[in-house]
């Protein structure tokens, strides 16, 4: 295992962007959402799987936290992390896992599993593709969220192309593990819609969530290849999908004529009973 001081570490690409720079700054928002969304929601089971959106923390962050808040009572148990979101600056055929060791956030870094990321080479739809990932933020800004509730993890970070549910699916079936393993999706929903339209085509993209559909679309949600894939394995594996939040731009920190969707949504996995 290459140590991350003598590696190939991704730097934060929008820190200061997307989310602040400064740690304690970085540090405080993370605290100061999750807290509020711990206070919101009522106590669940922690999921085997979640979906939360990438925009920046003003926009989507409450709407993330509400669902990374359910990790907490699993910070000492969920060790590895695989994290799929949708390419917006490099087109990709496949599934791309970066060529680095680690990523950094502004919170330290976080170490690839190199172990499962060789596991899943074989696959002829995962790819080595440094540059989908050297700008991607639809990755990035969930790993700050991570290193809040989780303690040490290591991540399994694939860029997400052209690809069909299934050839996702594969890869999450690789990967799936056991209480040790977490699946995130990253995704945003509708794209620049009035604040009332997008609430009707969101409320209809959740239901689709909802029913473990694998026929949603980019105009529902740009990580429409990584959902569509999860909600393949879910439907195998019988895991039950909950809505935990649904708002948009226009409800956190933007203009209500041009907004975007945001969804969080928790899988689980059913309780086991012995006969």
């Amino acid at each position: 295992m290459a140590s991350a001081t003598s590696s190939r570490i991704r730097p934060a690409a929008v820190a200061g962007m997307f989310y602040a720079r400064d740690r304690q700054e970085l540090a405080r928002t993370l605290d100061a959402m999750l807290a509020s969304a711990a206070d919101r929601a009522p106590a669940r089971a922690v999921p085997k799987a979640i979906i939360a959106p990438h925009a920046g923390y003003i926009y989507s962050g409450p709407i993330a936290a509400s669902v990374y808040a359910l990790l907490k009572p699993a910070r000492g148990r969920i060790t590895r992390v695989v994290l799929l979101g949708p390419t917006h600056r490099v087109a990709v055929r496949g599934l791309a896992l970066p060529e680095s060791d680690a990523f950094a956030t502004p919170l330290g870094t976080v170490e690839i599993d190199r172990e499962a990321a060789a596991a899943i080479r074989a696959l002829p739809q995962v790819v080595l593709n440094s540059a989908a990932h050297t700008w991607e933020h639809s990755l990035e800004v969930h790993v700050p969220f991570l290193q809040s509730v989780l303690d040490e993890f290591r991540l399994v970070p694939l860029a997400v192309g052209y690809a069909e549910p299934e050839q996702v699916a594969e890869v999450l079936d690789a990967l799936w593990g056991g209480p040790e393993t977490l699946i995130v999706i990253s995704s945003d929903l509708s794209h620049y819609l009035s604040h009332s339209e997008a609430q009707a085509l969101d409320r209809r993209t959740a239901e689709a969530i909802l029913d473990l559909r694998t026929d949603i679309t980019h105009e529902q949600a740009c990580g429409a290849t990584p959902v569509t894939g999860l909600n393949l394995a879910a439907q195998r594996r019988r895991l039950k999908p909950e809505l935990v939040d649904l708002r948009n731009s226009g409800d956190t920190a933007g203009d209500k004529n041009r907004v975007v969707g945001y969804g969080a949504f928790a899988f689980f996995e059913e309780p086991f009973h012995a006969h």
